[in-house]
């Protein structure tokens, strides 16, 4: 495998995300939080939209940001000429090659996508821009058709061709065939673009790059269209750990961008999020909580730093004394075992009555009303 580039299209395609609105300080934010981390090339938006979407990307364009900055177009040359306006270094272009959309939505045939595909990619390389052409809806589009496409936009001078699963039907197996007969034919840089309809998104786009794609499509928090996209924290983290590819990217600012870009767009960043959710590091089973305690990487692949998150040991009905003793020795309180097994008895009793995990001052209050019982005894015996 090729070193991969990493293209986030969140201020394009993540803002499509029905009822997702980012006002123009916050893109401004973003486009600067996306650099910092490492990303290679910035998706800003689409010019020919005018206005406020105009105004953003031109900002973005004279930010001085390491990342390329890429205006997104339909094949159309007066969309291109809104691109060059702006100053962008790169445009994307795209157009459909299923024949379910050639015939559906843009009511024509298979030469005519051919033939704006390569006018555009034409007007777009005189004008000295990066082009990226997109193959919208190419994991329904016929291969031969596809292939064909595919060269034509090389021959016309296109950098890369972005294969995109527009409807997220895709599974790795198919991809990766896909993609791998398609750069053999073409001999062309891909990029991944995947879509989660079927939760698939962040495995197609890997089943792509091990093919031989050396672009891979993402947003923050996999924001986008219906389902939403490949998220970029977890592409990111799975090539360094299963593909072990290290991209450099600055991972100890993942969950502080997240949480920017989850608020930006109101839409909840879940407890459960792979990679950046507060319950990767936050432990409650017996079992669990004892293995991390002895050693963090007997339940952990990566440490919580790594990704700006820290480990959490949480105290309910699944704890155990380890986890029990380990939580009071926070607190400066030393355990003995009859304590911690008498103590994480009325632990998951609370925890069973109030139907989630217990705080650090329910767990204070459990302490003292149970030295309270012992002490009441004494007297009693006494």
């Amino acid at each position: 495998m090729s070193s991969v580039k990493i293209v986030d299209t969140t201020l394009r395609d993540g803002e499509q995300t029905a009822g997702v609105v980012f006002a123009n300080q916050e893109k401004i934010r973003i486009a600067k939080l996306l650099d910092k981390v490492g990303v290679d090339q910035i998706e800003a938006g689409i010019p020919v939209m005018g206005g406020d979407e105009k105004e953003a990307i031109k900002r973005m364009v004279n930010m001085g940001l390491d990342a390329s900055i890429m205006a997104w177009n339909r094949a159309v040359v007066s969309d291109i000429q809104q691109s060059v306006d702006c100053g962008v270094d790169a445009v994307a272009i795209s157009i459909s090659t299923s024949d379910i959309h050639i015939e559906h939505k843009l009511q024509q045939d298979r030469d005519w996508v051919l033939s704006n595909m390569v006018k555009a990619v034409e007007f777009a390389k005189k004008n000295n821009l990066y082009v990226s052409v997109n193959a919208e809806d190419a994991s329904r589009s016929d291969k031969e058709f596809l292939v064909k496409f595919a060269k034509e936009a090389k021959e016309a001078g296109a950098d890369r061709l972005r294969y995109c699963d527009t409807v997220g039907i895709l599974e790795p197996f198919t991809t990766y065939d896909n993609v791998k007969s398609l750069i053999d034919e073409v001999g062309i840089d891909v990029e991944m673009h995947t879509h989660n309809d079927f939760g698939l998104a962040v495995a197609n786009a890997l089943a792509g790059v091990k093919a031989g794609a050396n672009y891979v499509g993402v947003t923050v928090n996999g924001l986008g269209e219906r389902a939403g996209n490949a998220a970029l924290e977890e592409v990111v983290m799975a090539l360094k750990y299963l593909y072990n590819q290290d991209l450099k990217f600055a991972t100890d600012q993942f969950r502080e961008v997240c949480e920017y870009i989850s608020k930006a767009s109101s839409r909840i960043l879940p407890a459960w999020k792979a990679i950046v959710g507060t319950n990767m590091f936050a432990h409650e089973s017996g079992i669990h909580a004892d293995g991390v305690l002895k050693n963090a990487s007997t339940y952990e692949v990566f440490k919580p730093e790594e990704v700006g998150l820290e480990r959490q040991i949480v105290i309910g009905k699944h704890s155990g004394t380890k986890a029990v003793v380990n939580k009071f020795k926070e607190y400066g309180v030393e355990l003995d075992d009859q304590e911690a097994i008498e103590i994480l008895a009325k632990v998951r009793k609370t925890s069973v009555e109030l139907k989630r995990a217990l705080f650090d001052k329910e767990l204070v209050y459990i302490y003292e009303d149970y030295k309270e019982e012992l002490a009441n005894k004494v007297k009693k015996s006494s």
